[in-house]
């Protein structure tokens, strides 16, 4: 038998059951928010108890020579462009890239049958008109002889002096053209004019070459350079002959040049000055290999800390430092390490700090 409820209790159900689910949603709420969770009182962190055995490291900082780093690139003070005088066919070209060559050895022939003609014409010239001279010189030696016996008159002198004087000039012109005509044959073999290494080649036999046109580039390995375009400021610290320490990264290698010339004209567009410093032979170095000129550039102070108590995690750098007689774990960031066995910081410590370095964990 159903008991008929009372409009009383309809309206006590009507306010519970809102209350009831605002008071689930407040404890699910508070639950969420670790209200129901043990709290840890804010504090330094204890020193671990791992640790047996630690020393101690006071951070002091120390004055520095910095050094300003400046892109560079290799080049030969002595290089040159082997190119043709003349319009002729390549018979044959007798060295390759990467070849080494000696002063006066040759390196291309070119096609030589017109210009060895017109050497054999001058020479064959050079023997008629020698003949005549001689014939000449002859004929003035009776005529100044008649003369003095008063046989010949002073016309016939005259004209024997005529004669030798106009032969002797074509002679002269005779062995001028043959010293043209050798010199122009000569400008068919082209030699090396320095000793050196070949570049590169930019013909190939059979091809025509042409006048002034490049055919082959060389370079002396001895004579290699660093060129930088230097910023005013440090450019004009710098003298003649002042002594620079040269960064090879492509070899790994670290050098010491000297500065050998100072253009005296800035650039207008970036405001540098053009630098040139003198390099030691190495045999591996090639002209258009980049280096890095080690400019220094004033002092600066440096804290510096032993690497080993530095400990990493992911890509975040700590040391542990003495606060209170308690080791705090602190965040630091590291530069360049200059010094064997120790890290530079950037921040996070300061002159005095001192951290602690453990020695060995308990296994």
């Amino acid at each position: 038998m159903n008991i008929p409820q009372t409009k009383q209790e309809k309206n006590m159900k009507k306010v519970l059951i809102p209350m009831l689910a605002l008071i689930i949603l407040l404890l699910m709420v508070a639950w969420l928010a670790g209200s129901f969770n043990s709290k840890v009182l804010p504090g330094f962190e204890k020193a671990s108890s791992e640790s047996v055995n630690a020393t101690t490291f006071t951070v002091k900082s120390s004055t520095e020579r910095v050094f300003e780093s400046i892109a560079a690139s290799i080049t030969a003070k002595q290089a040159t462009i082997i190119s043709s005088r003349l319009l002729a066919r390549i018979n044959k070209i007798n060295v390759r890239s990467g070849d080494n060559v000696k002063k006066g050895d040759v390196l291309i022939t070119l096609e030589n049958n017109d210009l060895s003609s017109s050497v054999i014409q001058a020479s064959e010239q050079i023997n008629a008109v020698a003949a005549r001279y001689t014939e000449a010189q002859q004929n003035l030696l009776r005529a100044q002889e008649l003369f003095t016996k008063k046989i010949a008159s002073q016309f016939d002198l005259d004209k024997s002096k005529a004669d030798y004087q106009s032969i002797k000039a074509e002679l002269t012109a005779a062995k001028q053209s043959l010293a043209q005509a050798q010199t122009t044959l000569s400008y068919a073999t082209l030699r090396a004019p320095i000793d050196g290494k070949v570049i590169d080649r930019f013909a190939e036999p059979g091809n025509t070459a042409q006048a002034g046109e490049k055919l082959l580039s060389l370079y002396n390995p001895l004579s290699l350079r660093i060129e930088a375009q230097v910023r005013e400021q440090l450019a004009l610290s710098l003298v003649q002959g002042k002594r620079i320490t040269i960064d090879l990264p492509t070899i790994k290698h670290t050098l010491v040049g000297l500065v050998e010339e100072i253009v005296p004209a800035a650039n207008t567009g970036s405001r540098s000055f053009l630098i040139k410093v003198s390099l030691p032979y190495q045999e591996n170095l090639l002209p258009g290999m980049y280096a890095r000129l080690l400019i220094p550039a004033g002092h600066v102070q440096k804290l510096y800390v032993p690497a080993r108590s530095v400990s990493h995690s992911g890509q975040l750098d700590f040391v542990n430092v003495l606060i209170e007689g308690q080791s705090q774990r602190r965040f630091v960031r590291l530069g360049e390490e200059t010094k064997l066995g120790f890290s530079s910081i950037i921040s996070g410590l300061t002159d005095g700090d001192i951290i602690v370095i453990p020695i060995h964990l308990k296994k």
